[in-house]
Order: C-alpha cells, then sequence, then structure tokens
C-alpha cells in the first residue's frame, strides 16, 4: 500500500472573497482539501449555489474536496445599534437586556433570552471576540447592568461570551436541526457542531441525522472551558474535533491557549480521531494592537518553535492591559512570575 507523503490537510472556509469559481480553482490547485460554509451566514439558496460551485470546479481539476458545513450552535449577539460605532470606556456603566430595542451608548440588547438568569453579580463577559469585558454588577428582572472593565469599540451583532457560566442550554438548536437537513438534501460531507460542551450534544446531532437516513462525518467544535473537562467523551462520541481558538480564548486565558491545543491535538492523536486547529493561524504578533483572546502574537510560539515564523516569537504589543505575563510558561519553566492585572 503506497501511504501519502503527508497526513496533514487543509480546511479553509469558503465566502465573498473566494467563492467565484477562478479562487476556488486556484485554492484546489494550491491543495484544498476541505471547503468549510459557515452556516451562520447566508441563505440555504446562497450555500447551494456555493456547493455547486465547489463541485464543478472540483470536476474540471481533478482534485477531490470534501465539504462541511458548520452548524452555528446557540449564538449569542448584541442586537442592533441607533448609532455606531459606540465607545465604551473602563468604569462606564452599560445594561444588557433581553428587550427587543435599538440600543445606544447605555443600554444594548442581546438574543439570549435566558441571560438574566444565567448570569450573578461578579461574573465576567465578553464582547467582539474577547475585546470589551464587562462585569456584572446587578441583575434586575430582563436587564444585567454592568461595568466595563477593558473598553474598546462596539458594533451592532457582535458576539457575546459568558465563559465558565451555565447556559442551561443544548449546544444543537433548532436552527440547527434546520440546517442539518439542509446538509442531508446536498449531500454534504461533514458537518460541525458549535459550543459543544458535553458527548449529549453531539449525540443529538448524531440522532438527528440518522432520523434523515443521512451519516455525515461529525466534528466536535473544542471552543467552551466545560468541553475540556469531558474531551475524552467526546472525541469517543464524535468523528473528529476542531480546536476552535477564538472562541476557546475568550473561555480560558489566553496564556494558556498554546498549552491546551497541544494537549487536544495529543487526545485526539492517542483516540485516533482528526484534529483541525483553526482561527488566526496566519497571523503574528504585529497584527494587531492589542494582545487579546483572538490575538495570539507571542503565545504561539511555542507551536512555531522558529524566530520568523508568522507566530513565532516576538514581542508583545502592549495593549489595555499591557502585555499578559504567562502564568504557565510553555517550555517548562515554572519560576515565579508577576501577577495578571486585576481585572
Amino acid at each position: 500500500m503506497n501511504f501519502p507523503d503527508h497526513k496533514t490537510r487543509i480546511v479553509a472556509t469558503i465566502g465573498p472573497a473566494s467563492q467565484d469559481p477562478t479562487t476556488l480553482r486556484a485554492m484546489l490547485e494550491a491543495g484544498l482539501d476541505v471547503a468549510r460554509l459557515n452556516f451562520s451566514h447566508g441563505s440555504e439558496a446562497y450555500h447551494a449555489g456555493l456547493i455547486r460551485t465547489l463541485r464543478a470546479v472540483a470536476a474540471e481539476t481533478g482534485r477531490r474536496v470534501a465539504i462541511m458545513g458548520d452548524l452555528p450552535g446557540p449564538k449569542m449577539r448584541i442586537g442592533d445599534l441607533a448609532e455606531e460605532p459606540v465607545e465604551l470606556l473602563r468604569d462606564a456603566t452599560i445594561t444588557l437586556t433581553t428587550r427587543d430595542l435599538v440600543g445606544h451608548p447605555g443600554l444594548v440588547s442581546v438574543s439570549f433570552a435566558a441571560l438574566p438568569a444565567a448570569v450573578r453579580p461578579g461574573d465576567r463577559l465578553f464582547i467582539n471576540d474577547g475585546f470589551i469585558l464587562l462585569k456584572v454588577q446587578e441583575v434586575r428582572g430582563e436587564d444585567v447592568v454592568c461595568s466595563v472593565r477593558v473598553g474598546g469599540e462596539l458594533r451592532s451583532r457582535k458576539g457575546l461570551n459568558l465563559p465558565g457560566i451555565d447556559l442551561g442550554i443544548s449546544a444543537f438548536t433548532g436552527q440547527d436541526h434546520k440546517w442539518l437537513r439542509f446538509a442531508a438534501e446536498m449531500g454534504v460531507d461533514a458537518v460541525s457542531q458549535s459550543f459543544v460542551a458535553c458527548p449529549a450534544d453531539i449525540e443529538a446531532v448524531r440522532a438527528a441525522a440518522k432520523a434523515l437516513d443521512y451519516h455525515p462525518f461529525i466534528i466536535a467544535k473544542i471552543e467552551r472551558r466545560d468541553a475540556l473537562d469531558q474531551l475524552d467523551a467526546i472525541l469517543a462520541a464524535s468523528d473528529g474535533i476542531m480546536v476552535a481558538r477564538g472562541d476557546l480564548g475568550v473561555e480560558i486565558p489566553i496564556e494558556q491557549i498554546a498549552l491546551v491545543q497541544k494537549r487536544i491535538v495529543a487526545q485526539a492523536n492517542r483516540a485516533g480521531k482528526p484534529v483541525i486547529t483553526a482561527t488566526h493561524l496566519l497571523r503574528g504578533p504585529g497584527d494587531q494592537g492589542r494582545c487579546g483572546p483572538r490575538r495570539l502574537g507571542r503565545l504561539c510560539a511555542p507551536l512555531a518553535g522558529r524566530p520568523g515564523h508568522p507566530g513565532g516569537p516576538g514581542p508583545a504589543r502592549p495593549g489595555p492591559l499591557g502585555p499578559e505575563p504567562l502564568r504557565q510558561p510553555p517550555h517548562g519553566d515554572r519560576r515565579a512570575r508577576p501577577p495578571a492585572p486585576h481585572l
């Protein structure tokens, strides 16, 4: 038997910048193996057209490409703002509400109806991929009053993260079921479930697919802290996993991402399951001014391991908090470090 000279494959998200046949052909010829479709954006008609284009280009080039549909999971987002952007300043007060309204600098709506029941004073909430940090001060009916601990620019429809908070909901939502049915009709090869917290989330996807007589390759996206505690069971329930470093970097301290990523990959390898590492793999320390959860910068140095690598060694630019010290150094150095800034 002739084995391939490498086992690493390339997964790329297809969107407006890459959906035309010419670009897709160039991507396939450059080595694209899996085309990811983000079902959080676009209609069924849009994605159906994209699938047809992908298959036509694959047939023309004679290259195989698998198609993976990404199920959105329970998306929590800020609602629309009357004017944007809104600049949130440190120590300012902002109220998050489940009421349906157009937001302004001191009051914004959220799509997660259970937010007031899920949080309590002292909890930390992140907005805009972790760039804005809020601390819950008080819950008043449908409103959650927060203080701004790390400010920044806020725009409509930005994501909301609640690290370490039990959401009390399943990762597999009714909207996911709709998209799963669409994936079955289009013969999509694989589906990835967002915000997996336990094996039951994957079992729900598999049961729903079986009821549709659909048997896709099911990927569990590891982007919640709770999933790390049940990783072996999630690996057993799924066909593969994805290390979703962006949201995971909001759920856990950013300096732990490199170590946790390596541990997840090692566990997947031991289980004989494919593992995808995703989010900002090609961004380096100079790409962003703030050293935040999605801006891995020098924290990827333990993985790159060599100077000159896009995510390799280099100075971190100080942001609102300053360059965060590594509380758990990646190379075995256990000497005491200064404590992280108090938030």
